[in-house]
């Protein structure tokens, strides 16, 4: 990502700011600070993140299609315009359902 991209004053849309990649997952940082971040991801169909902690809140926000994310073996079936919050230090994952693209939040403070 190239240097304060997101930091230019003017409106934008997440979903239109990345693009899918064959095969894979992109992530754009969009906003980088101490007491957290912002990013972008798209997920091509059949991409995932395996299940893992992390020690600080998230939420998720789906922007465009489908994905199952999972909070402590939990499933929720997510579709664009949703959001979902995943507590610190508990196991979760993410499985795309359809291809799909997310803002993350985390707060670290």
């Amino acid at each position: 990502m190239e240097p304060n991209k997101f930091n230019n004053r003017k409106a934008f849309t997440f979903s239109e700011e990345i693009e899918y990649a064959d095969g894979g997952i992109v992530s754009m940082r969009v906003l980088e600070k101490s007491t957290g971040n912002v990013s972008l991801f798209a997920f091509d169909l059949g991409q995932k993140l395996s299940e893992h902690t992390a020690p600080f809140d998230a939420m998720i926000q789906i922007t465009e299609g489908e994905a199952e994310i999972v909070i402590g073996g939990e499933p929720n079936h997510m579709k664009a315009g949703q959001v979902i919050i995943m507590p610190a230090n508990i196991p979760h994952a993410v499985n795309s359902i359809t291809r799909f693209k997310m803002v993350l939040t985390m707060i670290k403070a």
